[in-house]
Parts: C-alpha cells; sequence; structure tokens
C-alpha cells in the first residue's frame, strides 16, 4: 500500500459535484496528484484498476470486476441499500456513508412536516388556491407525542428540535445504550406497536434492510389511529405504500407527510397526489447548501484513514 493512495470520484457522483470535492480535499491537504474525479464512464474505466477508495453516487455497472486495488467505498448517501452488501463483503470492502450530513435540514423539514399538520397549513394552503377562506383551529405540539422509528442522526436531530418544543419524545432503536438524552422513552424494535398507540406523529428515519422493509402496515397505521400522522423521510418501502392509501382515504389516520415512496418519482396518476390529507414532497428533505462541506469532512477523514491503514476506524463504517 502507498503512503499516498488514489481516491476516485465515480462519474456517478457527477461531474460538477466530483470536482467541487476533489478541490475541497485538495484544500483539506489531500494530495492533488492522487484525486480523480470522472466526469464521463470513460474516465471511471481508466481509473478503476489503481483506485483504492472511490467515491459513489450509484455503483456503476460492473464496477467491482474491474477493481483490483479497491479498499473502501464512500458512498454520498446515509441510505446504503443499493449496495451489493453480500458481495462487498465477501471482498473485504470497507464502506461508509454519508451519515450525519442530511441530519440538520430533514430534521428541519420533519418539523416543517409536523407543524403544517398542527396548525393545518397544508390545508390553508389548498385554501389559498382556491381563493377560499375559511377559518381552521390550529393545535399546539406541547404534550404531543411523537414517536421515530430509527435514532441514527437524522432521528436524534428530530428528537432534539421535537423536544425543544415541549412534546414528549418516544423513540425505537435497536442498542438503548446509544439513545440520545433527548429521547423521553427508549425502545427496541420489538416494541414498535406500543411506540404506534402513543404517538400523535410517527416519524420514519431508519434505513431500510430486510428487517424494516414493509415495518410499517396496516397493523401499525390502525394502532397510529384517526388522530394520528406518518411522516417518512427513509426510505418509501419501509411503509407498505398500499396499506398507507387504504388508511388515508378512509381516514383511519388523520395524514400522512411523505418525502419517499415505493416508485420514484411517484407516478402522475398515483392517489397520493390527490389526497387532501397528504403532503408529497419530490424527495428533497436533505437538500442543503452545506451538504459538500460536510461530505469532505467525511471523506478526508477517512481517507487519512485508508492511508494510514485503518479501516476499522474509518467514520461512518457500515461494512
Amino acid at each position: 500500500m502507498t503512503d499516498a493512495p488514489t481516491l476516485l470520484f465515480a462519474h456517478t457522483v457527477g461531474p460538477d459535484r466530483g470536482t467541487a470535492l476533489r478541490d475541497r480535499l485538495v484544500d483539506a491537504d489531500v494530495p492533488a496528484d492522487r484525486v480523480v474525479a470522472a466526469a464521463t464512464p470513460a474516465e471511471t474505466d481508466a481509473h478503476i484498476a489503481d483506485a483504492e477508495g472511490v467515491v459513489l453516487g450509484r455503483l456503476p455497472d460492473d464496477f467491482l470486476d474491474r477493481a483490483d486495488s479497491l479498499r473502501w467505498i464512500q458512498t454520498l448517501s446515509s441510505g446504503t441499500d443499493y449496495l451489493p452488501k453480500s458481495d462487498l463483503e465477501a471482498r473485504g470492502l470497507a464502506v461508509t456513508n454519508a451519515a450525519g450530513v442530511h441530519a440538520e435540514p430533514i430534521g428541519e423539514q420533519v418539523l416543517a412536516y409536523i407543524l403544517s399538520f398542527e396548525r393545518n397549513l397544508h390545508t390553508l394552503a389548498r385554501q389559498q388556491a382556491e381563493n377560499r377562506w375559511e377559518r381552521r383551529e390550529g393545535g399546539e405540539l406541547r404534550g404531543k407525542t411523537v414517536g421515530i422509528v430509527g435514532v441514527g442522526a437524522i432521528g436524534t436531530r428530530v428528537a432534539e428540535l421535537t423536544s425543544a418544543l415541549g412534546m414528549d419524545v418516544w423513540g425505537v432503536k435497536r442498542d438503548l445504550d446509544t439513545m440520545p438524552e433527548s429521547v423521553d422513552e427508549a425502545r427496541t424494535p420489538a416494541n414498535l406497536h406500543e411506540v404506534c398507540l402513543a404517538a400523535d406523529y410517527l416519524v420514519l428515519a431508519c434505513p431500510l434492510t430486510d428487517e424494516t422493509e414493509g415495518l410499517i402496515g396496516g397493523d401499525e397505521l390502525r394502532l397510529l389511529g384517526e388522530d394520528g400522522v406518518l411522516v417518512n423521510v427513509a426510505r418509501g418501502a419501509v411503509c407498505k405504500q398500499a396499506h398507507l392509501v387504504g388508511a388515508l382515504r378512509s381516514h383511519l389516520i388523520r395524514g400522512a407527510a411523505l418525502d419517499v415512496f415505493e416508485e420514484e418519482p411517484l407516478p402522475a396518476d398515483s392517489r397520493l397526489w390527490d389526497l387532501s390529507n397528504v403532503i408529497v414532497t419530490p424527495h428533497m428533505a436533505g437538500s442543503t447548501p452545506h451538504k459538500t462541506e460536510r461530505w469532505t469532512a467525511i471523506i478526508a477523514e477517512n481517507y487519512r484513514r485508508l492511508a494510514d491503514d485503518d479501516l476499522d476506524g474509518m467514520r461512518n463504517r457500515v461494512l
């Protein structure tokens, strides 16, 4: 291994983004001649064999079969469900994600969703579009309960923001020893139904795994009940969308705020577009003008770990 390993930004990162990140890494004292920002598939192909580290937007076709020197993969997303994890594990590759980069914007957007339903802002916006004056009563969040399924970086920020407004915060996490102080009631996934029953707002912020796929279905929505609102900023497949549409149409639950869907873009003929008790946003909750600097901090730290042959010490390692 060289003291200065080659890091490749694959073309799937995007040419402008790859160049911007490369320039920031050089400013952070990563050797300029060891960082390649590929703009095209051909440029990615030209550098695959020599790259010890790669930053991906998505995994290019047949990439792994040509990555002879690869030791580390860095994603620009928190979710890594699109990666062939069993293949990566068999090859002994380290995989790190971008957990924490999107925690602030997603946390703030979740708060906006919750406030919209509590103050009926989503309904009032529709009335405004129709030039219709109809007074509606708003509620208060203080004293209400929010249940957060998945208390990682994003879930922790949601807990902090909702707790600051006086909400009672319940969190679902496998390792209760790492539950943040902002969570009032800690539960394991085995107690999910207890959380659904208690929650006025149920926030999905967990990764998509075999265990979480289809986690929220008819039983969970019935427990959330007619006063409950579902917020999904995880992945669309965490919630059974057909069950959710049925619950919304029958007013089994009060409403839903959705940034992710089973199929994206959300098809134009989806019933979710027309339901009055739904807020639809186009998978943009993680957008922020600060993501490049936050990505850079993670990538620079992990590059130095790679150069020091300290893969176990990498930040945000998921594999």
